[in-house]
């Protein structure tokens, strides 16, 4: 009797567990795309220190992240049906928390490239950029060539593209890697490093709130394997994907993401008056 007790515990024990498992794996399974509708929220992870695409201002009284990436993620949660929650963080997290479950995408001039490829997955471009080598105003003549730079420290944001545009093209510059553009500004106007290396667009807008900065004549290449900026993903979601490019196609169609980032370039010059 004990016996037969015995058993029939370990027979209900393996169908709970069974149970479980299935639940486990039905929840596990689920896509990007059916986890965002379920929750009804779109988690965008970024790094707000990238004017006029990711930046914080007083708005309406409180501190928020606006920009033209913001813009799109909010595009991209409408398409959806979702509310959108932007999650701030260092650009050195951001896609780390696509793994983390932080977030369910990253956007935030995050540049599309093979060896980020093969971790996560990537919409279709939706804005090239160049890049620019961030110098003081007084120095301006001094810093003209990669040369000029042999000795020197200049800072890049630590695990963008721009480390490997100091390392590779500014040989015999020491390279400083900083969490923030803001660190690397700071850096930069204080004189303890003597360059910055920063995209484009972003390193105009610190340059305009900036008088004592000026944007060095050296141009700076970008790397051939770098193709513009993308929305990133969890690896193999393939559905949510397609609703992102989607969006992505209708607003370079009609004009909205170039218009976006025109009017958040003011709105950044505004904000630093």
């Amino acid at each position: 009797m004990n016996t037969k007790k015995w058993m029939v515990g370990i027979v209900s024990l393996m169908a709970l567990t069974a149970l479980t498992a299935c639940g486990n794996k039905t929840q596990t399974s689920k896509s990007s795309l059916e986890r965002v509708k379920s929750a009804k929220v779109l988690k965008v992870a970024v790094s707000p220190d990238y004017p006029p695409f990711e930046f914080q201002m007083l708005k309406n009284g409180k501190n928020q992240v606006v920009g033209s990436d913001i813009d799109l993620a909010k595009a991209i949660a409408k398409k959806l049906g979702v509310k959108v929650q932007i999650e701030p963080m260092d650009f050195n997290n951001v896609l780390a928390s696509l793994s983390t479950g932080k977030a369910d995408i990253a956007i935030s001039g995050i540049s599309k490239t093979p060896e980020r490829a093969k971790s996560v997955a990537f919409s279709d471009i939706y804005y090239e950029a160049d890049n620019a080598l961030v110098v003081k105003k007084s120095e301006l003549e001094r810093y003209t060539s990669a040369a000029d730079f042999k000795g020197k420290k200049v800072a890049a944001q630590k695990g963008a593209i721009q480390e490997e545009i100091v390392q590779k093209q500014l040989k015999g510059a020491s390279e400083i890697a900083l969490p923030a553009i803001t660190d690397e500004i700071n850096e930069v106007k204080a004189g303890q490093v003597q360059g910055a290396v920063i995209e484009g667009l972003i390193a105009k807008s610190y340059v305009a709130a900036n008088p004592d900065l000026a944007i060095a004549k050296l141009k700076l290449k970008t790397p051939t394997d770098s193709y513009g900026s993308a929305v990133a993903l969890p690896k193999g979601e393939t559905e949510l994907t397609k609703v992102i490019n989607d969006v992505i196609k209708s607003q370079k169609a009609n004009g909205q993401i170039e218009q976006s980032i025109q009017s958040n370039y003011k709105l950044s010059q505004s904000a630093n008056k």
